[in-house]
């Protein structure tokens, strides 16, 4: 009974200062949550396989796309951005991997992320005409503004967000102003996503920026208006995603690239952590029927994040370790 005894505790004692040497070598880890939903998830789904997985200390702090770059950038912390749509920091993100500071890893979005200028599918299904931004421009009566119908609307980001940069060049570029149009500032994500929402409900046209993965592009049917151009990169960068540009000219959005970010800190000391980063990603399909649960479902980002877990096995399990993959599920 005494050996019995003893080398259960010593075995406690083993599987103690594994799981602390385990913890010891992950370490402290800090994880951006940007203020999108997608991000928010992936953010949390990070917690939860390197706290569980990995025995990793894990703080999820708030962020935000340029905020969290400039700190990530200028200060070295927080650790990881799980989802850093890196054509709105190109240049400097560039600049930060040439000088050591950060390291771009993984793209998050399998098949990259999706913006652009959108109207319902009731609206093109009903004017089958409409193929262009320019077609939508001619159509002002199909697109009233919230505050005064008389008037047309086209729907902004909110203000801090980068794509109200491109958007507002795009809207001067496309003289959009003198077709009728009204150039409406949203105020908030929720706000954004209430009035495609009014839209559907109202069955009122609408015309504005959005972008793929999202919940509201799960729940509601929208088709993407083409700017009757390709993406042209050196007008993007000169002037397209320039605060206030002088003289923009029309151009489409690129397909974006979503990137995991690491400082090179990070990356040297915690090489556990930064092995699951290079592994894990995850498609837009995937992404938006998540966030359609968590709308649904009033859920959080942790919500998600563990439903995700929970029911879509069969993809994160192959970023991971079978042995990690059952410590991630006996912590759910």
């Amino acid at each position: 009974m005494k050996k019995l005894l003893a080398s259960t505790i010593l075995a406690a004692g083993l599987y103690a200062a594994a799981g602390s040497a385990q913890a010891a070598e992950c370490g402290d880890v800090s994880i951006a949550e940007m203020n999108w939903a997608s991000a928010g998830v992936a953010a949390y789904v990070d917690k939860m396989i390197l706290e569980n997985g990995y025995g990793c200390n894990v703080t999820v702090v708030t962020g935000d796309t340029m905020p969290t770059f400039t700190s990530m950038n200028e200060k070295g912390e927080p650790d990881i951005a799980p989802e850093l749509w890196v054509n709105a920091v190109r240049t400097p993100l560039d600049a930060a991997i040439k000088e050591g500071r950060l390291l771009q890893l993984a793209p998050l979005l399998s098949d990259g992320g999706v913006e652009g200028w959108w109207i319902p599918k009731f609206l093109s299904d009903a004017h089958p005409d409409i193929k262009t931004v320019q077609d939508a421009l001619g159509h002002p009566e199909l697109f009233p503004a919230p505050e005064d119908p008389s008037k047309a609307a086209v729907t902004n980001c909110p203000s801090g967000w980068n794509c109200q940069i491109s958007t507002a060049n795009l809207y001067k570029a496309l003289g959009a102003k003198e077709k009728g149009f009204e150039l409406i500032d949203t105020g908030s994500a929720a706000g954004l996503d209430g009035s495609i929402a009014n839209a559907f409900e109202k069955k009122t046209g609408w015309l504005g920026y959005y972008w793929a993965p999202t919940a509201i592009l799960g729940k509601y049917e929208m088709v993407k208006l083409s700017f009757g151009v390709e993406n042209d990169k050196a007008e993007w960068d000169r002037c397209t995603a320039v605060p206030d540009c002088a003289d923009p000219k029309v151009n489409a959005y690129p397909v974006s690239d979503v990137f995991t970010v690491v400082t090179k800190k990070f990356a040297e000391t915690n090489a556990i952590a930064v092995d699951y980063l290079k592994t894990r990603k995850w498609d837009n399909q995937t992404v938006g029927k998540v966030l359609a649960w968590m709308d649904e479902n009033q859920g959080t980002n942790e919500d998600a994040a563990k439903y995700f877990l929970e029911n879509y096995g069969d993809m994160w399990t192959t970023w991971v370790s079978p042995e990690v993959a059952a410590k991630v599920k006996a912590g759910l």
